[in-house]
């Protein structure tokens, strides 16, 4: 191509970007909806808030929060997937989202990853495995040697069939070569109280839920599920680390918008919600939850939807966990 031929045709594509840039720029002229698919007072939804309220501030515009719980995020998500993609509508959601495309199948009214375009990822979530301190193991490998010494006699809780506990378990005993009894109990803290009880004697549970009794010795912290420690519990190895190599499940709580919607606008909300996860006052409150901050970038996202999409279809499979 000649050089009179190489300059028109940048002009043209600069002329042609122009668009989606001032688009960018103007947005957002009125308040944005922001779908919470939770409960209000769960880790989604606290962080969801408090990041959205320093966002707000930086870009001055109400960034409205709409709880619409219900089906483990299926409903919220629903009303997500159908709204306009002009920047107006987002959902913080966890990784359930991903896990609900296998536990729903063909219930589901919407494509999990086709629909929606992940912005950010906001915090890490990572599960903690804790046994009863009845349990004569107080490490990964005692707790694997016992668990293979006594096939099905070993119980362990979960907030419901395909959550986060659940797989998180499931690829344990996958890769241990286990044998040991799923009970599982409807969300987070009868499962707590399940294993407080002695009903079950181990549980794979968020670090905000157990942290308290952990600290108390009225529960023993085995291994995190994560690739790195928790800066909640520095003190706590790694399941990989602590007997089991290449274990990694790191659930997560995220932004998402509906598909379509413009890049320029995605990578302003990647860029504002990354600054405010650095804020002091947004890192406190996530450590008060047991929570890590986790900034990426719109495509590292969006790889690890893909990778987890994956995964825990692998995981739901394995395990049979289907909804009703």
């Amino acid at each position: 191509m000649n050089k009179p031929l190489a300059r028109a045709a940048a002009t043209l594509a600069a002329c042609l970007a122009l668009p989606a840039v001032a688009w960018a720029q103007a947005w957002p002229v009125k308040p944005v909806r922001v779908v919470i698919p939770w409960p209000a007072g769960g880790s989604n939804d606290i962080v969801g808030r408090i990041v959205m309220q320093e966002v707000s501030r930086s870009l001055g515009q109400p960034f409205v929060i709409e709880n619409r719980a219900g089906a483990s995020g299926v409903l919220g998500a629903d009303v997500v997937a159908k709204a306009p993609a002009d920047g107006y509508t987002l959902m913080v959601h966890s990784t359930t989202h991903v896990g609900n495309a296998h536990l729903y199948g063909k219930k589901l009214t919407y494509d999990t990853l086709k629909d929606f375009t992940g912005v950010a990822m906001l915090t890490a979530q990572p599960g903690v495995l804790t046994v009863h301190p009845a349990l004569p193991a107080k490490t990964l490998k005692e707790f694997l040697a016992l668990a293979r010494a006594r096939p099905g006699q070993i119980n362990y809780s979960s907030s419901g069939n395909g959550s986060a506990p659940h797989l998180q378990m499931a690829l344990l005993i996958s890769m241990a070569g286990l044998d040991i009894t799923h009970v599982p109990y409807k969300g987070g803290a009868p499962q707590v109280a399940a294993l407080m009880a002695g009903e079950t004697q181990a549980s794979f549970a968020t670090i905000g839920t157990v942290i308290n009794q952990i600290q108390g010795g009225r529960l023993r912290a085995l291994g995190v599920g994560s690739t790195t420690r928790s800066k909640t519990l520095p003190g706590v190895p790694t399941i990989a680390e602590a007997g089991l190599p290449g274990y990694d499940m790191n659930p997560w709580i995220g932004v998402f918008a509906p598909a379509g919607t413009s890049r320029a606008i995605i990578d302003r909300l990647n860029a504002e919600l990354n600054t405010a996860l650095g804020l002091p006052e947004v890192t406190a409150t996530l450590a008060r939850q047991a929570l890590d901050p986790a900034p990426t970038t719109v495509d590292e996202f969006n790889r690890v939807l893909r990778v987890d999409f994956e995964k825990y279809g692998r995981l739901i499979a394995l395990t049979g966990a289907k909804i009703e």
